[in-house]
């Protein structure tokens, strides 16, 4: 029977969805019927800490490296965040690469795949280690949905669920106090969070990365929500977000590994800006790490056992360079090389009202064939 070594960590930002991966990676590849139709017998090794895990030595290997089972994993995908542990540690850095002993440690170790779970800059250095002969199998996370080949990325179900949560709780407060309140949300470069947790939560205005806004439009249409009898509005902002002429709000000039400054900041701006013009009470909100965190939803449950599963085929069919996905309804897998460098953003002609700064108001409706639906739609 061939044997197969297979490691797996988590990197970047934590989320929901990243445990039920690893559980099913782990219980996929041990599970006894497949091993013994597959003809392979699989151990899977936890690696801490991200990347960090693979930079260890003598003195600290045994800090990184665990060998999971069934039954440690076994409860794993009812909880939020990764048991692994991660950080942002890029083996890369300009200036500090550290990537030779990262491909030693795996020689080391023994490994004949490495499942790699996370977001652009932790498939980047997966992308890269493929390129030197490693074989790699990704899984996309990010709550920002802004990977590309992939129509959905673990943690962002979760996410949307407590931004709806927040500001369903904001609401009351805001209407007692007849109030507006200006929330930010994650997502540095793309306004899928703001706009669908937005949309979810029945937001006033938002505002997205793809699409820069103007302040006194902003203002008009708080002015147009009173007039219209509002006693409060709620504003949602993209942390990438920014004025027509402007920049996006940075909250430091401290970058981590892969070379980002923290954004933040739109939330108060704004705040401030439609106080100034408006003279209403209007309040800046941070939604922060609150969005990273809780048990994951049901939605990123089932995708996290459906990647992980999906993942551990391709090890098994020695499909290497490849991250797992989920498109057109599907899961597939596609080149991880396609991944890297391309964003996944908000469509604003097709997925945001630039007009009144929200979510689009027509499905089938365009200006060009008014009473027309397109072709290829079908009547409900």
């Amino acid at each position: 029977m061939k044997r197969r070594r297979i490691g797996v960590l988590t990197g970047g930002g934590d989320c929901a969805g990243l445990n039920p991966a690893i559980k099913w990676v782990v219980k996929t590849a041990l599970d006894d019927r497949l091993q013994a139709e597959r003809g392979i017998q699989c151990e899977v090794i936890g690696i801490h800490d991200g990347w960090k895990g693979l930079l260890f030595d003598e003195t600290t290997q045994e800090e990184y490296i665990t060998p999971l089972t069934r039954e440690m994993v076994n409860t794993w995908d009812r909880y939020g965040g990764t048991m692994l542990g991660t950080t942002r540690t890029n083996p890369y850095e300009k200036g500090k690469d550290r990537s030779r002993l990262v491909l030693n440690n795996i020689g080391k170790l023994g490994l004949d795949a490495l499942v790699i779970i996370g977001g652009e800059d932790t498939l980047g250095v997966a992308c890269k280690l493929a390129r030197e002969g490693v074989n790699v199998i990704g899984i996309p996370k990010t709550i920002d949905k802004d990977l590309s080949e992939t129509d959905y990325t673990l943690g962002f179900d979760t996410a949307l669920n407590v931004i709806t949560e927040e500001v369903d709780k904001l609401r009351t407060t805001a209407g007692s106090h007849k109030r507006i309140f200006v929330l930010e949300t994650m997502g540095r470069y793309a306004g899928w969070l703001a706009l669908e947790g937005g949309e979810s939560a029945g937001a006033y205005i938002i505002l997205i990365p793809e699409y820069d806004f103007s302040v006194d439009k902003v203002n008009e249409l708080v002015m147009e929500g009173k007039a219209a009898g509002a006693r409060y509005n709620i504003i949602m902002a993209a942390e990438g977000a920014k004025p027509a002429g402007g920049r996006e709000f940075v909250k430091g000039e401290v970058a981590d590994d892969f070379g980002h400054k923290p954004l933040g900041g739109i939330a108060e701006y704004l705040a401030e800006q439609i106080r100034k013009a408006t003279g209403l009470d209007s309040r800046g909100i941070v939604l922060g790490y609150i969005q990273r965190g809780g048990a994951p939803s049901a939605y990123d449950r089932r995708m996290g056992r459906y990647f992980g599963i999906a993942a551990v085929d391709l090890v098994v069919a020695e499909d290497f360079g490849k991250m797992v996905c989920f498109k057109a309804g599907k899961i597939a897998c596609c080149d991880i090389q396609n991944v890297v460098g391309r964003l996944s953003l908000v469509n604003t002609e097709t997925q945001y009202d630039i007009e009144r700064y929200n979510g689009r108001r027509t499905i089938f409706y365009r200006k060009e064939e008014k009473s027309k639906v397109p072709a290829d739609s079908k009547r409900c």
